[in-house]
């Protein structure tokens, strides 16, 4: 069973029977619904990686724009899924690793990258 389209809260968690939940929103799951649905097993796919895919694809595009050269469409899909595939076994590394939900890995991940970039780019805290 899939929901879609509904926000999660603490007092909706409990009733919720689907397996797994893709967020197609924007941090639709509070976090003490997170909490109780990941106590009750429910794996969740969490927005920051299920809203990438079109970051993706405009960064795709920007440098095709910057290029002057468009890419043909399987191109564009081959190089999105070389990315897709790559967030997500960064992301199940990290959840096995830090022994966490793949929201937390996904936001590890995303902290620790721009953390790497800030100092490749000499900036300091």
């Amino acid at each position: 069973m899939w929901t879609l389209f509904f926000p999660f809260y603490r007092q909706t968690a409990g009733d919720v029977r689907a397996k797994f939940i893709v967020e197609a929103a924007n941090h639709p799951t509070d976090p003490e619904a997170d909490e109780i649905l990941e106590k009750k097993g429910v794996v969740i796919l969490p927005d920051i990686y299920a809203n990438c895919g079109g970051v993706t694809v405009s960064y795709f595009e920007w440098v095709q724009n910057t290029q002057g050269f468009p890419w043909e469409e399987d191109k564009v899909n081959a190089n999105l899924k070389k990315y897709m595939d790559r967030a997500y076994l960064s992301i199940k590394e990290l959840t096995k690793t830090h022994n966490c939900s793949p929201r937390m890995g996904a936001f590890t991940l995303g902290v620790e990258r721009v953390a790497r970039a800030t100092l490749l780019r000499g900036w300091e805290a």
